[in-house]
């Protein structure tokens, strides 16, 4: 049994926004060991076919199950709307994605059940967050927009040089900016307008956003991060199963990248995971 409890936890995503989960889940186990792997080379997964990003899914959880890890996050979105239900029959291990947990605190959180969700077009288009809603409780009204932008300020930001803080306070001066501020409001008006009151944060960019969303929408409205909510799931599941890391030992993190820059992911991985990224590693799968 304690073999497994010091097995690592796995997580991937498309890139390196699944960090902001990975550096949830470290907040929340911070005895547990993790491996990270972003597919950067193969990112964004947003636009491409579900069905290759299904594909995508089966090679990461196998080259994650081959490190021997003890639980997988599916860091993505769009990789859980793709490829959870797959890989959850493929693999003995647990897996878990982003999309059930956000929901799950969504539906926990409404008082007038009507939910807004934001995320990219992929994810918007799937219906997975509408799905996994109302599957919840099917008196629920879902309204989901498509953000692209937010993905995109949050990576201008993180291409500046500073720790989180520093980008996360760039990226809120950002946010003030009149061109923003428009934006912003296009994208969520229709969505306060249907007089939601909980809105799901739904891509692993948003928690970087949080506070410039929050200003946009007004204080009635309650914020649903993933990260935070799929920690909390991670957290019960390893204690359910009696896995929960109890060794006083220090973790051993490892960082995987199949893309050609180290030196970039490496810097940029660090400002979202709050922590240097040691050791990190160019892998290269297969198509």
């Amino acid at each position: 049994m304690t073999g497994m409890n010091n097995q690592p936890i796995g997580i991937f995503d498309s890139g390196l926004g699944g960090l902001t989960v990975a550096r949830a889940i470290t907040e929340r186990l911070p005895h547990e060991s993790l491996v990270y792997f972003g597919d950067t080379q193969r990112c964004p997964y947003g636009p491409r076919p579900l069905g290759e990003v299904q594909l995508f899914v089966q090679q990461i959880c196998s080259w994650l199950a081959s490190c021997n890890v003890k639980l997988i996050v599916i860091a993505c979105n769009t990789a859980t709307a793709a490829g959870l239900a797959m890989a959850q029959q493929v693999f003995d291990i647990p897996i878990v994605g982003v999309v059930e947990p956000g929901a799950r605190a969504a539906v926990r959180a409404t008082r007038n059940r009507r939910i807004g969700v934001i995320a990219t077009e992929g994810t918007v288009e799937s219906g997975v967050y509408q799905e996994a809603i109302c599957a919840l409780d099917a008196g629920m009204t879902v309204y989901a927009n498509a953000t692209p932008r937010f993905v995109e300020l949050v990576e201008e930001g993180l291409r500046r040089d500073g720790d989180l803080e520093q980008v996360e306070e760039d990226i809120r001066e950002a946010s003030l900016h009149p061109d923003f501020v428009r934006i912003a409001h296009d994208y969520l008006d229709p969505i306060t307008e249907a007089g939601v009151d909980t809105l799901v944060l739904g891509c692993t960019h948003f928690p970087i956003l949080e506070s410039a969303i929050g200003e946009a929408v007004g204080d009635g409205i309650s914020l649903i991060n993933s990260a935070d909510e799929t920690a909390k799931d991670v957290a019960e599941i390893l204690a359910y199963r009696g896995h929960l890391n109890d060794s006083d030992q220090t973790p051993q993190h490892r960082f995987i990248t199949t893309g050609e820059d180290l030196g970039e992911f490496e810097r940029l991985g660090a400002q979202i995971f709050g922590a240097p990224l040691d050791g990190l590693e160019h892998v290269e799968l297969t198509s």
